[in-house]
C-alpha cells in the first residue's frame, strides 16, 4: 500500500502548481500540475517516491484521477520520469507524451536504468530510484517536433530541444505566455535567489551534452517569447532576457572549461574543480550570502554531474580526432 503523503504546493498562475517531488532535498525538483476546466496534466513526475505527493497534489485540488489527461514527460533522466510508469498505474484516462528517442526507454527501461547505473552505481540507483516500472505502449503518445496537443481547449506544444538530452522537449503554453523547459533552461534553485534577482546556470549532466544544440534550445525557447519558464530545478523564473544571456554566457563557459583541461592529467577532478570555482564565483557576484558549506550543499551534486557530462563530450570529440 502507498504511504500516505502531504504535497509542498507552490500555487502559481494560469491554472499552475509546482509540487516538491522531494527528489534528494526540497525545492530541488519539481513537477507541475496544470489544470484546465476540470482536466488535469502533469509535466514531469519525479521518481517513485514523488507518486505518492503528486497524488495528494490532486486531493488537495479536488480532482480526481480519473480527470488526468495527459503525463507530459521533458525527457527520460529519472529525475523528471523515473515515476513515471507507477504515476501511470494510477492515473486509468492519462496518455504520456514522450520524445520519439526516450519512448521506447520508458516502454522498455532496461537500457535506461543501465545508463542510470554507470553514473550513480547499482545501490545508489536503487535507492534514488527503485524499481522503474514501463509503461503500456498504448499510452504512449510519440511527441512530434512543433506539434499541438489540445488538453481540454487549452492548446500546448512539444519543441525539440536537444542541447541537454537527445531525448528532450520543451513545453510551450500559450495560456502561461510561458514554457516547461526541463533542463534546457538551466538550473535556478530559489534558495541561490538574492535582491539580484534569479541565479541560473546550464546543466551539462551525461550523458549527451551538447554546446552547439544547448544554445539553440534556449534560442528556441525564447522564441516562443515567454513571460516566465517553469524548471523542474526549480519552477518559475522571469527576467528573461538577463537569464537567458546568462545561460549563452553559461555555456561558452562551461565550453570553454572543458577544452581548457581536454589534456589534464586528471581530467575529471579538474573539471570539478573548475565548475565549482566558476559557480561559486558567480554566485557571490550575485549577491549569495552563505558560507562554503551552505553553497556545497546546494551546488555540489550539479558540479559532480556537469563535470561529468563535460568529460563526456570531451570523450565524444576525442573519438571524432
Amino acid at each position: 500500500m502507498m504511504q500516505a503523503a502531504n504535497a509542498q504546493i507552490t500555487a502559481l498562475n494560469d491554472g499552475i502548481f509546482a509540487v516538491d517531488t522531494e527528489y534528494i532535498r526540497p525545492l530541488q525538483d519539481a513537477s507541475h500540475l496544470l489544470a484546465e476546466k476540470g482536466r488535469a496534466a502533469f509535466v514531469d513526475t519525479g521518481t517513485n517516491d514523488s507518486v505518492p505527493l503528486l497524488l495528494d497534489a490532486l486531493r488537495q485540488r479536488d480532482i480526481d484521477v480519473a480527470d488526468v489527461d495527459f503525463v507530459f514527460l521533458t525527457h527520460v533522466h529519472l529525475d523528471h520520469a523515473g515515476g513515471a510508469g507507477l504515476l501511470m498505474q494510477h492515473l486509468p484516462n492519462a496518455r504520456c507524451v514522450i520524445h520519439p528517442r526516450g519512448a521506447p526507454h520508458m516502454i522498455d527501461p532496461a537500457r535506461l536504468i543501465n545508463g542510470t547505473i554507470a553514473v550513480y552505481g547499482v545501490e545508489r540507483t536503487r535507492e534514488m530510484y527503485g524499481d522503474i516500472r514501463p509503461i503500456d505502449k498504448h499510452l504512449v503518445v510519440v511527441a512530434e517536433d512543433d506539434a499541438w496537443i489540445d488538453f481540454n481547449g487549452r492548446q500546448v506544444q512539444t519543441l525539440f530541444t536537444e542541447g541537454h538530452a537527445r531525448h528532450h522537449y520543451c513545453l510551450h503554453d500559450p495560456a502561461s505566455r510561458g514554457v516547461f523547459t526541463g533542463d534546457n533552461f538551466g538550473i535556478s534553485y530559489r534558495e541561490l535567489d538574492t535582491e539580484k534577482g534569479e541565479f541560473i546556470y546550464p546543466t551539462s549532466t551525461p550523458a549527451s551534452f551538447d554546446p552547439i544544440e544547448a544554445h539553440r534550445s534556449v534560442d528556441r525557447i525564447m522564441g516562443c517569447n515567454p513571460e516566465q519558464v517553469y524548471l523542474t530545478h526549480y519552477s518559475r523564473v522571469r527576467d528573461l532576457d538577463r537569464l537567458a544571456g546568462d545561460m549563452h554566457a553559461g555555456i561558452d563557459a562551461y565550453e570553454r572549461m572543458a577544452l581548457d583541461r581536454r589534456d589534464a592529467e586528471n581530467r575529471d577532478a579538474a573539471l570539478e574543480a573548475a565548475m565549482y570555482g566558476y559557480l561559486s564565483t558567480r554566485l557571490r557576484e550575485h549577491g549569495f550570502k552563505g558560507d562554503d558549506d551552505a553553497m556545497r550543499s546546494i551546488l555540489d551534486i550539479d558540479v559532480t554531474l556537469n563535470a561529468a557530462g563535460l568529460s563526456a563530450w570531451l570523450n565524444r570529440l576525442d573519438k571524432r580526432a
